[in-house]
């Protein structure tokens, strides 16, 4: 095989796949670690949204000195840190699991940013989309069988951390193993860094986030995913807290089912997502109405029952699948190249923001309401967000019905 799928980014994929399982696990442990121990929807949303929070502060640093120094050095020292945050896990009391997170948000930051970059670098234009679909589908795939282990996990040890312990360990290991071996555009990495290690500095940084408003790209792109990122970053803290309400309800399998979607999305559906560098004002909507619809499901599964509950996360699969790698691709080709590493950083910055706020924000909403009225009103942004996408769609061909 060549391109997106020849061995050296299978490797990068299959290192993307060890990185990711400790937060599939995690992910589940933690809501339910600290509801047993008595914290509150609120305590338990800044734990979990602490994680994508370090991560959007660390993004545009990291775009940085990756294009200074290459992503290979930037892995191994990353890994090694990330092997010290899942150490913290196995071993520590919920108080120190802020921490963690606070150390694994710096890794992932430099983690995604290394490989998503590194793959861009060294794919073709046609095949960019392809790459960064797969780098994310393998993101996902832990989603798929981490969330019932964490289940298994805690249900056989009532609370003990024995084999949670083990799982962080082994993932420590496995990442550690396969990130020292892998191989991203080494030497390209390197000559691009040497010559424009001035200008692409932290300067450089600050000049980007200082014109994000005036770039209508970026801020185009960092709106919608930030929109979308809030309602996945509820999903992801507060279905484990939320499923037990429902009837025949299974925070496993819905959150099994909505990374199986976007597996199964991201291969079929790569080829489909748009890698043209043209702005696609129907397919955004589009994408923003499923995950509205998905999280109306979800809000009203508590009276409907599981079948809306498991519909929501078909939908917001779907969505999840589509909507990042669509405007990465955008953004990699409408981006000046001398600022677009730093931008993209920035851009997805917003997403790990939104992921951040979906637990920081909505875990007081929980508390002062519930999770249903939580998830309606992520439906609203979500409507609210598929609307001005329909809206510049409108805009867009009245102007060039006057140009005609």
């Amino acid at each position: 095989m060549k391109g997106a799928l020849s061995w050296p980014f299978v490797r990068l994929y299959v290192l993307t796949l060890f990185y990711f399982s400790a937060n599939s696990i995690l992910n589940v442990v933690i809501p339910l670690k600290g509801e047993a121990l008595g914290a509150s929807g609120t305590m338990i949303g800044v734990i979990m949204g602490v994680y994508m929070l370090t991560t959007m502060l660390f993004r545009p640093w990291a775009g940085s000195l990756i294009q200074r120094y290459g992503p290979v050095r930037v892995l191994r020292l990353l890994l090694a840190v990330n092997a010290l945050a899942l150490v913290l896990y196995a071993f520590s009391a919920l108080e120190w699991y802020l921490l963690a997170r606070v150390l694994q948000g710096i890794c992932t930051a430099f983690f995604s940013m290394a490989l998503q970059l590194g793959i861009i670098d060294a794919l073709p234009e046609k095949e960019r989309s392809q790459g960064i679909s797969m780098y994310s589908l393998c993101s996902y795939l832990p989603g798929i069988f981490g969330p019932l282990a964490a289940i298994g996990m805690w249900q056989w040890q009532s609370g003990e951390t024995n084999a949670f312990a083990v799982s962080m360990i082994a993932i420590a290991v496995l990442t550690g193993a396969a990130g020292f071996t892998v191989r991203i555009g080494q030497e390209q990495a390197a000559n691009t860094a040497e010559g424009s290690e001035r200008r692409n500095s932290g300067a450089a940084m600050w000049r980007a986030v200082g014109r994000i408003a005036q770039n209508k790209h970026l801020l185009r792109c960092s709106l919608l995913i930030l929109s979308a990122s809030v309602v996945f970053g509820a999903v992801t803290a507060f279905v484990p807290l939320y499923a037990p309400q429902i009837k025949g309800g299974s925070a496993a399998l819905y959150l099994m089912i909505q990374a199986a979607v976007v597996v199964a999305s991201r291969f079929f559906l790569r080829s489909r997502i748009p890698s043209d560098g043209k702005w696609r004002p129907a397919f955004a909507g589009g994408v923003m109405l499923l995950l509205s619809l998905g999280s109306l499901a979800v809000s009203l599964a508590s009276s409907a029952g599981s079948t809306l509950f498991y519909l929501g996360a078909l939908l917001m699969g779907i969505a999840q699948a589509l909507l990042y790698p669509a405007l990465t691709t955008y953004l990699s080709f409408v981006l000046s190249i001398e600022e677009r590493n730093v931008s993209i950083g920035l851009f997805i910055a917003a997403a790990d923001l939104g992921i951040s706020l979906g637990g920081i924000i909505m875990g007081p909403v929980a508390d002062v309401t519930s999770y249903s009225f939580m998830y309606l009103f992520c439906a609203m942004l979500g409507a609210a967000a598929a609307a001005v996408s329909v809206r510049e769609r409108l805009r867009v061909q009245k102007s060039a019905g006057a140009d005609g």
